[in-house]
């Protein structure tokens, strides 16, 4: 990984006298360990991982140079000059701040790349629709005839790619609320999909969560612009709170002035006085209202930037993100939807809901859902998603840490009847996830639809969503 002369070589020479901390080796920041390294920067990889769990990364690491401090003492002794945080460490750890409070000045590989990227950058915030939204501003400008590269939360790192970044192209990035919480600067577009309680597992309360995501936009310029999803309250709020740049909204409610919005199945944009329509509702490919608030995010981000013919004719074919109500295959009449994204209750109402009216049992008025659910949850009640699932859910199968919170949720909903089913269908509950599956299977019959939307983290049983859903289609791609 060679470090080409440029904004990034310039920025890293700011480090050569310095001793460089870089908490955790995981995908967004090993990159940046090799760009440290090369550049001849003394620095430290601190993971909470061993070197076993590691594995031959550690070597490599030494081999470069890197000194290591691993395993349960990891965060010991943190008296560099810098420290680039992972997402994940909050920056209220005890000893982030005993560093802070002695002098080290507290970073992260994406507050640089902010600072240093030559282009437009466009963020994508919010607590669900995050990566989706992210991902369709791509494959917009992407078919607007624009160089672009996206990047951030989504799972690539943008750093090392500075130098190969023009002016010029445009930079489209995920952030998540623990990437945001320590930014200073903001990007050129802000994009806030939604807001409701998430990650309450991790933040202190509601509230830090809120002032994270508003640093998206809070650093913004007079030239620079936020898009408010109108629809949300807690975002809609945030209106009040920008001090500079355009305010633009979106909404599938409501007839928004300035932004992007739906009524009557078609989709407008508007500036002032001036409609003009964009396309149909019933045209995008993907299922969902939630993906129709996604494609007006987009839309409005890119106001001004691409035709109205490209987003129609990207709408009407982009087939979506992995993981996100993701099409396996359907067997023996039944098809299978991996929604492992799903981590938190709304997102996995958000799933319900897209494919309630999906399928051949559509003009029934039946329940053809057999839902898996459960895995480790993030402290956010389930009040709503066990109401969800009672109404449209014909089968649900619960497995993981989380599968007692769940189950009580849906029986203490009203007008669960005290034999323990809702309208005629019950609750399962298996330990093993691969149980989970093939029980979902079974209780399907044709016509109706095997949904992966969990609710829940994938933590107790695996080291990220992904794995969990590429387990699932591997049991479902087998099924014979």
């Amino acid at each position: 990984m060679k470090v080409e002369n440029g904004k990034l070589k310039e920025y890293l020479y700011k480090f050569k006298s310095k001793r460089v901390a870089v908490i955790g080796a995981g995908i967004s920041n090993t990159p940046l360990i090799g760009l440290l390294l090369e550049a001849g920067i003394d620095t430290t990889v601190r993971d909470k991982r061993g070197r076993e769990e590691l594995g031959a990364a550690a070597g490599d690491f030494e081999k470069q140079g890197a000194k290591l401090r691993l395993g349960d003492g990891y965060l010991s002794y943190l008296t560099e000059d810098v420290i680039f945080r992972t997402p994940g460490l909050m920056p209220s750890n005890p000893e982030l701040q005993k560093a802070v409070a002695n002098g080290a000045v507290l970073t992260s590989e994406m507050e640089v790349f902010l600072e240093i990227c030559p282009c437009l950058t466009i963020g994508v915030t919010g607590s669900d629709g995050k990566t989706t939204t992210t991902t369709i501003i791509g494959e917009l400008l992407k078919n607007g005839g624009k160089t672009v590269h996206v990047g951030g939360n989504i799972g690539t790192p943008l750093l090392n790619e500075v130098d190969n970044i023009s002016p010029d192209d445009i930079a489209v990035i995920e952030l998540s609320s623990f990437q945001l919480i320590t930014m200073t600067r903001s990007p050129d577009i802000a994009v806030v999909t939604n807001l409701s309680p998430n990650h309450l597992d991790i933040h202190t309360d509601m509230d830090e969560y809120i002032t994270a995501k508003e640093n998206i936009f809070r650093y913004q310029s007079v030239q620079n612009r936020v898009v408010i999803n109108y629809d949300n309250e807690i975002a809609r709020g945030f209106a009040a709170t920008v001090t500079a740049g355009e305010v633009l909204f979106f909404s599938r409610m409501e007839t928004v002035k300035n932004g992007v919005f739906q009524h009557d199945g078609t989709i407008y944009e508007c500036l002032g006085d001036k409609k003009s329509e964009i396309m149909q509702v019933d045209e995008i490919f993907l299922p969902g209202v939630h993906n129709i608030e996604n494609y007006l995010a987009a839309f409005a981000a890119v106001m001004g930037m691409v035709d109205f013919n490209v987003l129609r004719e990207t709408a009407k074919s982009f087939r979506g993100v992995e993981h996100r109500i993701e099409f396996v295959r359907e067997h023996n009449g039944v098809k299978y939807y991996n929604d492992s994204i799903a981590s938190s209750p709304s997102r996995a109402i958000a799933g319900i809901r897209a494919l309630s009216g999906a399928g051949k049992n559509e003009n029934t008025g039946q329940k053809k859902i057999i839902l898996i659910a459960g895995g480790k949850d993030k402290g956010i009640p389930f009040d709503e998603f066990g109401a969800e699932t009672a109404a449209r859910v014909k089968e649900l199968v619960l497995t993981g840490a989380a599968a007692p919170l769940i189950k009580t949720a849906v029986e203490n909903t009203k007008g669960f009847n005290e034999a323990g089913s809702f309208g005629g269908s019950q609750i399962h509950h298996t330990p093993g996830f691969k149980d989970a599956v093939l029980m979902a299977s079974k209780l399907a019959g044709e016509g109706d639809i095997v949904l992966l939307s969990p609710a829940c983290t994938s933590f107790d049983m695996f080291k990220n969503f992904e794995e969990r859903g590429n387990v699932f289609k591997d049991i479902v791609n087998g099924l014979v």
